[in-house]
């Protein structure tokens, strides 16, 4: 146990210190403090290609002296990598940041970046020797929140379950967004009952090799009630319940996500802060009293593995793990080349320590089926 334990410890060790991720967060600094776009879109490029690209760690390529290597990373990039690597600042972007008439901005984004992986942290946190019980990509059994061409998507449903079955994976659930929202093409009650029937039929060809289940996204409003009656939402087997407005907003919100969490027929909480990275906050709410509910309720807390996502990140996911919650780890994907940001679900969870027999992901199919059940209740 000891040895687990250590092994714990090293590994937020090397989170908290991802030269990787906070290298990336100065690029962006520069790319707000641009006053031509091409300039911007340049910093830009180099701190997505350094936060979502990136197997090593910046020092490696540093001491090396093959950061130029890396495509997009040109000698103004290089300069700030080099400061970071050999301080965990930039003197360079500071002096910028502090002449600019953006400053209040950059300050102001700096706050976004709470807790986010870089896919080279992503990577030794899947690598990491840690407790057998703890989730691991074996473990996993499959997404299950994703996007068809019902909504937003752009893969077909028999594509994505093509894409889930190369992975290995055993079941997917579609969840294309709900009525309530149609900046994401939101499908009407409608054309829920014909998706449905197509995937009766491709559950029919596929044969037991993978299992679609019939999901939906719905939106929490502001006070706290979804986009669909209750009534609609037992057409599904099962109900994400996600926000997707007031996100920047900074007043509490503790009294809408709890009454999303107990709203008939809710399985999951979906992104709940909704954050993006160098963006917007998310939700503000006490989410220890959230957590709490959740767990009593058995609604699961999903770890949404979107890179610009990463939500909930693996501090809260640590407080829902003590609140006792159960947890959905899914890539909220809207094409099959997304389905790969379940592992920065799963990275999340090993961070966190979550076991996997708390992730419904990774339960087995009788058991999976069981707590939907109860859910639609």
């Amino acid at each position: 146990m000891p040895t687990v334990a250590l092994g714990r410890r090293n590994l937020l060790t090397h989170i908290r210190d991802d030269v990787n991720i906070v290298a990336a967060g100065f690029l962006y600094d520069m790319a707000v403090l641009q006053s031509s776009a091409r300039s911007a879109f340049g910093y830009k490029r180099a701190a997505k290609v350094i936060a979502t690209a990136l197997d090593g760690s910046l020092r490696e390529l540093v001491a090396r002296g093959t950061v130029r290597d890396v495509p997009y990373l040109g000698r103004a990039s290089e300069r700030i990598i080099e400061e970071v690597v050999a301080t965990g600042e930039s003197a360079t972007v500071s002096r910028a940041v502090e002449a600019s008439p953006k400053r209040a901005d950059v300050h102001k984004r700096r706050q976004f970046r709470r807790a986010y992986l870089s896919r080279h942290s992503m990577m030794l946190a899947l690598d990491a020797p840690l407790a057998a019980t703890i989730v691991r990509p074996d473990t996993f059994l499959g997404d299950l929140q994703m996007h068809s061409t019902w909504s937003d998507g752009v893969e077909s449903i028999a594509s994505l379950a093509e894409g889930a079955e190369a992975l290995g994976w055993r079941r997917i659930g579609v969840t294309d967004h709900s009525y309530g929202l149609p900046i994401a093409r939101g499908m009407s009650m409608q054309d829920a009952v014909l998706q449905h029937r197509e995937i009766d039929a491709l559950n029919e060809r596929l044969d037991g090799r993978v299992r679609v289940y019939k999901g939906v996204e719905a939106n929490i409003l502001a006070d706290g009630s979804l986009d669909l009656s209750v009534g609609e939402r037992r057409v599904f087997d099962y109900v994400i319940a996600s926000p997707h407005s007031a996100l920047r907003k900074e007043h509490d919100q503790t009294g809408r996500m709890l009454a999303a969490v107990r709203g008939p027929g809710v399985a999951i909480l979906g992104h709940p802060q909704g954050r993006i990275f160098n963006s917007r906050p998310g939700v503000s709410a006490d989410w220890e009293q959230v957590f709490v509910e959740a767990a009593r309720l058995r609604v699961a807390i999903e770890i949404d593995g979107n890179w610009h996502r990463q939500d909930v990140d693996y501090e809260l996911a640590s407080l829902a793990l003590d609140a006792g919650c159960l947890f959905a780890l899914d890539s909220d994907a809207h094409s099959i080349r997304e389905f790969p940001f379940t592992d920065y679900s799963i990275a999340h969870a090993r961070i966190a320590g979550i076991p996997a027999s708390r992730i419904v992901n990774c339960w087995p199919e009788a058991k999976f089926d069981k707590w939907l059940a109860e859910r639609r209740r």
